[in-house]
């Protein structure tokens, strides 16, 4: 196998093991589910951010929720903070560091959830948003890398992957973010789950 090859697998397994195997990540993960499901249970709503590849599994996990997972289920109240012409005009009028707290604001309310996706924890945007949902009373929780960093003390939960690159961390967010949908539809459609 070439070395770089197997270098890149070696690093993301290392990443996967470290999820399998820490108590932290597992706590997290359970909680998140909770929370989320929680939400949802009382009329709530989830929006998501991120950028670039971390908008991306924004976009994944919203869509997760409200169109399908595994099986057919009631649409679950799930939103990403995308949409071209909100993010444009936000970012010609305001600046791009208010693209997704300008979404919080107009879409969030009080007892809805804010998921913010980011390998770093400091774009200014996802800081942003963190406050702009805090303010409005909302739970934010975050699928973090690095160390976290600022967005981590405004989540209320977070799972922080402590890889050293985007791509590493992302691939851990991704998995993730499907064990957090299928935690969620364990609590709301238990039945989808039955042995």
């Amino acid at each position: 196998m070439t070395n770089w090859i197997e270098q890149g697998l070696t690093d993301a397994a290392a990443l996967i093991e470290w999820l399998r195997k820490q108590e932290e990540a597992d706590n997290a993960l359970s909680k998140m589910s909770r929370r989320i499901a929680d939400t949802l249970a009382s009329g709530g709503r989830v929006l998501t951010c991120g950028n670039g590849g971390s908008m991306c599994d924004a976009m994944h996990f919203a869509e997760e929720l409200s169109g399908r997972y595994r099986q057919d289920r009631a649409a679950f109240t799930a939103q990403a903070i995308c949409d071209p012409a909100h993010m444009t005009c936000v970012a010609n009028d305001f600046g791009f560091e208010r693209v997704f707290a300008r979404g919080v604001e107009a879409w969030g309310r009080p007892g809805d959830l804010l998921m913010l996706f980011s390998t770093s924890g400091s774009s200014p945007n996802i800081v942003a948003a963190a406050r702009s949902a805090r303010e409005r009373q909302m739970t934010v929780v975050g699928l973090l890398g690095r160390d976290g960093g600022e967005v981590r003390a405004l989540c209320d939960l977070s799972l922080v992957v402590p890889g050293q690159t985007s791509d590493r961390i992302q691939e851990v967010h991704e998995k993730s973010l499907h064990l957090l949908i299928e935690g969620v539809e364990r609590i709301l459609v238990p039945e989808h789950y039955a042995p």
